[in-house]
């Protein structure tokens, strides 16, 4: 039996637009990269930064990891000088857009080599920004494995540390490797 009518307490329509809205904001709180995927919620560029320069004002010295700001749920964590947010409705759950931040972080800290600050980041955005699609498209959930995300993102896999590729790289680099060696 299925109560519809509006009481208190009332269960929402699931749906599979999860994230509204991840970003990337340095110690300063200015934007380094950041996408927004509900167009009801912050549709222009100039309330996205008020909102991030908020976010940022109330997070930066705090030691949480969650925050209710302006009706959505923020998740967050920094690193030396770097703040990554994930945001989704204040109905959502805490642990889906948690493992959302994991993946974002862990992906951006595979790419970087575990160097995660401002400086490595703006020299491999074009990787970051892949990994940010890989995660999310248009607020659904594509991938939380950070592995996976790294796999396709990263846009010359030789880069990323051997310990950090999957099996699949390892075998198909080394494929590659003996079909050069026998050609010589």
């Amino acid at each position: 039996m299925v109560h519809t009518g509006t009481m208190e307490g009332a269960l929402f329509e699931p749906t599979l637009y999860i994230v509204k809205g991840m970003c990337i904001l340095d110690n300063d709180g200015n934007r380094i990269l950041a996408k927004y995927y509900d167009k009801n919620i912050l549709p222009t560029a100039k309330e996205q930064k008020a909102f991030e320069k908020n976010l940022f004002n109330k997070t930066h010295r705090a030691n949480a990891e969650i925050i209710m700001l302006d009706g959505l749920t923020c998740v967050y964590k920094n690193n030396v000088d770097l703040f990554f947010y994930v945001m989704g409705s204040s109905h959502e759950n805490e642990l889906i857009l948690q493992s959302v931040l994991n993946a974002l972080y862990e992906s951006v800290s595979i790419l970087l080599r575990r160097n995660v600050e401002k400086r490595v980041l703006l020299d491999n955005l074009d990787a970051v920004m892949l990994a940010f699609d890989e995660i999310c498209d248009g607020g659904v959930i594509l991938d939380a494995d950070p592995t996976s995300i790294v796999g396709r993102a990263a846009l010359r896999t030789e880069d990323v540390p051997l310990g950090e590729q999957t099996v699949v790289q390892v075998l198909q680099s080394a494929k590659e490797q003996l079909k050069w060696s026998l050609l010589k």
